[in-house]
């Protein structure tokens, strides 16, 4: 059962937050109900990731990690080989595609293939700009004590 949200009251009480609900609006619809091959997603520190995607089966050359404005595509696509007699074929190998959608000031750091596992790193940077700052108080210069004000007024003659 899909449970279906509306989101158009986000749109009509927030201003710069469009990308957000953009983003749980395709989480929503490009939910498909095959998540294969598996994955896992772990955050190994404050800033790393790690995406661990189980191709048991696929070679280096059948696989394509591509990243795109905030967008990462995981595809598989084995090249076709020759029949070779199987009894048995347990070890799937259609093809796929996984998005993930990464934050900003997220970039791929690296991808690894080993034991059926591949292994993609990931790093937030925030730039120097964006990060907090301290910001030194100043002392302003004191003022010499006032003299006390004083009413005038004029003499009665």
């Amino acid at each position: 059962m899909a449970t279906s949200y509306d989101y158009a009251p986000l749109y009509r009480s927030s201003v710069g937050f469009d990308r957000i609900v953009n983003l749980l609006e395709n989480a929503q619809r490009a939910r498909s109900s095959n998540d294969w091959p598996p994955y896992d997603i772990v955050k190994t520190d404050d800033d790393t990731y790690r995406i661990s995607i189980a191709v048991a089966g696929f070679a280096q050359d059948d696989l394509d990690i591509t990243f795109q404005s905030n967008l990462l595509t995981v595809t598989g696509k084995k090249q076709e080989s020759p029949s070779e007699g199987y009894l048995h074929r347990g070890v799937a190998g259609r093809p796929f595609e996984h998005r993930f959608e990464l934050a900003d000031h997220v970039r791929v750091d690296g991808a690894d293939l080993n034991n059926g596992l591949l292994t993609i790193e990931l790093v937030r940077e925030i730039p120097e700009a964006l990060k907090p700052r301290k910001i030194s108080i100043q002392s302003a210069p004191t003022l010499p004590p006032a003299a006390p004000a004083q009413i005038e007024a004029q003499k009665a003659a």
